[in-house]
């Protein structure tokens, strides 16, 4: 079995528990997970707006963000650290695009 081999359902459910689980853990910060994983939660809004075709950014960093994506920032958002960055850039150039 692929990803591709996935039916809608399942890929929906397994998106969903994502952003809930995200939701959930305010404490990973975006750019860790940039510099583990060379996405974050504004990576899913723009892929939701992608894919959606007229979805603006915002109101798909909403949905991921369960809430308006200023007000997540100034209640979660920590200031990033020289090493979080560096950790951000060397990940994000390990992407394929």
């Amino acid at each position: 079995m692929t990803i591709e081999t996935l039916d809608d359902k399942t890929a929906a459910a397994a998106f969903r528990r994502l952003v809930h689980h995200l939701r959930h853990r305010t404490d990973a910060q975006n750019v860790d997970l940039m510099g583990l994983a060379g996405f974050c939660r504004n990576c899913l809004a723009d892929w939701v707006a992608e894919a959606d075709g007229a979805m603006d950014r915002e109101s798909a960093r909403e949905i991921i963000y369960g809430m308006p994506y200023a007000q997540w920032k100034d209640s979660h958002q920590s200031e990033a650290t020289p090493e979080q960055l560096e950790r951000m850039k060397a990940s994000v150039a390990r992407n394929a695009g």
